[in-house]
């Protein structure tokens, strides 16, 4: 049998620009336009976990004898490249490039030039 090579976009190495914490604005889907911050990220699908974005009913069993089965509301992953991330210096939506610091790789805004980590 042969064996197949990963996918890249399954690979555990990807390096997304969008980190847990960030404050990001939803620009495409049914949330578009919302703001919020990251709780979640899964860099090897490329997908996030937004506060509040992505919300979904999912219903529950009960899980021990007498408890009730309810429906409750959990937050749905999505794509990375569906949000773009709101630059804490300026306060504006913003694309983010690489650059250096000394030795370190840094994030930096692509409207005002400030450092974002």
């Amino acid at each position: 049998m042969k064996l197949l090579p990963w996918p890249k976009r399954f690979s555990k190495t990807t390096m997304m620009k969008i980190k847990k914490n960030d404050l990001v604005l939803v620009i495409t889907g049914k949330d578009k336009g919302k703001k919020g911050k990251v709780k979640e990220s899964f860099p090897g699908l490329k997908k996030i976990k937004v506060e509040g974005v992505g919300l979904a009913k999912k219903a529950v069993r009960p899980r021990r004898e007498g408890e009730k089965g309810q429906i409750v509301v959990v937050s749905r992953k999505i794509d990375v490249s569906n949000v773009q991330l709101i630059c804490p210096h300026c306060h504006q939506p913003t694309r983010i490039s690489r650059g250096e610091k000394g030795e370190k790789m840094v994030r930096v805004c692509q409207k005002c030039q400030q450092v974002i980590d």
